[in-house]
């Protein structure tokens, strides 16, 4: 029972890493289709 928390805390990190991997990934996208690098045609 004492990797209990220790898994959960493990969890926790994870996701807000992945959250943020995809938060900068976004922002990445807008930036490229607001400085023309990907043509506004392929975003819907």
């Amino acid at each position: 029972m004492t990797d209990e928390p220790q898994r959960v805390d493990a969890a926790r990190t994870t996701l807000l890493n992945e959250d943020w991997a995809a938060v900068v990934a976004g922002l990445i996208l807008i930036a490229a289709v607001l400085l023309g690098v990907i043509p506004s045609g392929l975003v819907p």
